[in-house]
């Protein structure tokens, strides 16, 4: 918009420039020969007099030197001869006009072309009744004298009249431009999370508008995620009542493994709820990429901790699992509780969605700039990887809502990461969950290279 305008005006004021001053400039030349031919014309007219009074050669002499012309030897004096007996033509000063052209011009002044510039010719009527021609030469540079001034003149105001317009017509553009500019990065930063940004009311009655209307969007936007984080909170808070039954009932099954289980799974399940509510009360919706400095786990260590939870249940189905990667300590920048949860919704699946027996395996690969968790079985695979990704798309798969893949692809984003559903070595689905270390790069290259190498022969620990 902004150059647009300059454009405008540019060309505008160009072909008013073109409208008004060349016509001006040539009306100037028009003037500067004026003013050089009524000069010439005084000084004929100042012969005139003497003309009149007589035809001697002295006195003619002595008055076309008189003249400023004359004492510049640019005037010539044409008498024709009298009738009187061996009268002879007086001639007067430097003959420049043809002869054709000065019998001519004692019909009529005249005004000719000869080498260096042009003639006037002006006839003057003698006492005896005959007519002598006055000659003035005019040089061609008095015909142009100031033109070329005043031609620089002109084309110095257009140059400033082009300037100023342009300068204005980019202030002008600038003043629209900038709220246009200020309201796409407030759009901008809205998109990215950062929900208290404003767009200052400013500009033309246009962009002034578009900003009343961003700002109350965002209020409105404030305001649909405070009262969903409300909602969300109030249903949690609903399920007290029946966690609270269950707690009691679990606590009266005895000390059996099983009974440990349940257990542990209604205070698992009281935590997350308690988890959700707390979260969704929170004033400061989290946004993507929202890990602060300082936060993270030891992946191995909630490995370990989730596949003792996971492994009662393996021997149960008759399951082996294999561990890899996981004999040292690997932190990676994701809070425990979100990476507990990943790990239990891709192990859920494995249980959910293969037949008893199959076997599985976990193994976790470190690189300078992400960690790799893979999660690979030995069942029919999925078919459609991509459809698996969508959230809340289930397909066929009995007992599933479709949210498990994304919880794990929301964990694996936040970091910079990605989630990634391939064939496994074992002959059924490998997830690849990528945690990137450097908040941000993916380095698909790299990946590449680490899952060649996982089939490097690894540490195995083996659940009967």
């Amino acid at each position: 918009m902004r150059w647009a305008l300059v454009k405008v005006s540019l060309a505008v004021t160009a072909m008013v420039v073109v409208a008004f001053a060349v016509p001006l400039g040539l009306v100037i030349k028009e003037m500067a020969g004026d003013r050089a031919f009524s000069d010439a014309e005084r000084n004929a007219a100042a012969i005139g007099p003497t003309l009149s009074i007589t035809t001697e050669r002295l006195p003619l002499e002595k008055a076309v030197a008189s003249t400023p012309a004359g004492a510049a030897d640019r005037m010539a004096l044409h008498v024709p001869a009298a009738d009187e007996p061996g009268s002879r033509p007086i001639e007067i000063g430097k003959q420049r006009a043809s002869g054709k052209d000065i019998e001519s011009a004692r019909r009529q002044a005249v005004i000719t072309k000869v080498p260096g510039g042009s003639a006037l010719l002006q006839p003057t009527a003698l006492s005896t009744g005959k007519i002598a021609v006055v000659e003035v030469y005019v040089p061609e540079n008095e015909v142009t004298n100031g033109v070329g001034t005043a031609w620089l003149v002109l084309a110095g105001v257009a140059v400033a009249l082009i300037v100023g317009s342009v300068a204005v017509a980019d202030r002008l553009g600038v003043r629209m431009v900038r709220p246009a500019q200020r309201l796409a990065r407030a759009a901008h930063e809205l998109g990215e999370g950062r929900l208290s940004v404003r767009v200052p009311e400013e500009g033309p009655t246009e962009l002034r508008s578009a900003a009343v209307a961003f700002n109350s969007m965002a209020d409105q936007v404030i305001q649909l995620l405070d009262n969903e984080r409300e909602l969300a909170a109030d249903l949690s808070h609903r399920l007290r009542t029946p966690l609270t039954v269950l707690r009691l009932n679990a606590a009266s099954l005895g000390d059996s493994p099983a009974a440990e289980q349940t257990r542990a799974a209604v205070e698992k399940l009281e935590r997350e709820v308690d988890t959700i509510i707390r979260t969704a009360r929170e004033q400061r919706p989290q946004t993507q990429g929202g890990q602060s400095s300082g936060t993270g786990c030891d992946v191995s260590a909630v490995i370990h901790e989730r596949m003792a939870f996971w492994s009662a249940l393996a021997e149960d189905e008759g399951r082996k699992v294999r561990l890899a990667g996981v004999d040292r300590p690997v932190h990676i920048p994701v809070a425990r509780a979100e990476l507990t949860a990943a790990l239990d919704a891709l192990l859920g699946n494995v249980f959910r969605h293969t037949p008893e027996g199959t076997p599985f395996a976990v193994d976790v690969h470190n690189a300078e700039d992400a960690v790799i968790v893979l999660v690979s079985d030995a069942g029919g695979g999925i078919a459609d990887p991509a459809a698996a990704l969508t959230r809340g798309n289930s397909g066929d798969r009995a007992g599933s809502t479709g949210l498990g893949l994304d919880i794990v692809r929301r964990v694996a984003e936040s970091t910079g990461g990605d989630l990634r559903i391939g064939r496994s070595v074992l002959g059924g689905t490998e997830v690849r969950v990528w945690i990137a270390l450097d908040g941000g790069r993916t380095a698909t290259g790299r990946g590449h290279r680490l899952r060649g190498r996982r089939r490097a022969t690894p540490r195995r620990t083996t659940h009967a």
